[in-house]
């Protein structure tokens, strides 16, 4: 495939430089910057794409002022390829459940994944996989860390536009249970008995699946001293059965600490 060859910055462009990455996902969340459509005109206006491939073949030489980093570490090449684009950004900033915590992929932790490997190609010597699938943070310093799967498109221009103008972030920490109150939703869990990861899942999509009588999904992963194992017994006390629980929080986020200390508690005991 050819490739664009970098183009050097001019001395006499003055807008801070803007590169997206994409490592081991499904690219939704870089679409999700794509579906600003009009904000990201305005976004466009003052900052230069240095590299962006599901936009522009455009490539500008390193270094650049922020780097948005989408997708986990899953090979030896992607571990190299993070430290060197740490190198080059003054600010690294990952979005997404894959680039946070692992994403879907991180399910393999569980497992051998030579068992995978040998099942799934049909000449497994050939491939070059790490055993587990983790979170760009693993790995190299982050500056910032926008969770969801997808990202909301308004918290990532509300994060690109607090580090144009050196501040921080206005990104809510709290659960879904406080986006479902603002919206005047009835508690899935109360009303329907459902399970619902609400309670220790961070805020950011405004409570879609409980607005629609749904349960959580847990989508933007643990919030802030999340409180996994008294929703745990709560499931229990529900009726939840352990495979179930452990199922809820090996999803999008199984590799965050919070949901991955809790489903261990939850693994069939190993028989003899």
């Amino acid at each position: 495939m050819h490739k664009s060859k970098p183009e050097q910055k001019e001395e006499s462009c003055k807008k801070p430089t803007l590169a997206i990455w994409k490592f081991s996902s499904c690219d939704g969340c870089q679409l999700s910057l794509l579906d600003c459509e009009d904000e990201l005109l305005m976004v466009a206006d003052h900052i230069e794409f240095a590299y962006f491939p599901e936009a522009t073949r455009r490539v500008l030489s390193p270094p650049y002022d922020i780097s948005l980093v989408e997708g986990s570490i899953t090979t030896p090449d992607d571990l190299e390829r993070i430290k060197s684009i740490r190198a080059d950004s003054n600010v690294l900033i990952t979005i997404g459940a894959c680039a946070t915590a692992g994403g879907i992929q991180s399910l393999r932790n569980f497992a051998n994944i030579e068992d995978y490997v040998g099942l799934v190609y049909a000449h497994p010597e050939y491939i070059q996989t790490l055993s587990t699938s983790s979170a760009i943070a693993n790995h190299v310093t982050v500056d910032f860390e926008l969770r969801g799967c997808p990202i909301n498109k308004l918290q990532l221009l509300e994060v690109i536009n607090a580090y144009l103008n050196n501040r921080l972030p206005n990104v809510s920490r709290d659960a879904v249970c406080v986006e479902c109150k603002a919206a005047g939703n009835e508690c899935v869990m109360v009303t329907k008995q459902l399970p619902c990861m609400g309670p220790v899942t961070q805020a950011g999509c405004s409570a879609i699946c409980p607005s629609y009588g749904r349960a959580c999904f847990g989508c933007y992963g643990p919030k802030e001293n999340a409180n996994t194992s008294s929703l745990a017994k709560e499931l229990a006390n529900k009726g939840c059965e352990d495979h179930q629980i452990l199922r809820m929080f090996r999803s999008y986020n199984a590799a965050s600490e919070p949901f991955f200390r809790e489903s261990k508690q939850y693994e069939p005991p190993i028989e003899e």
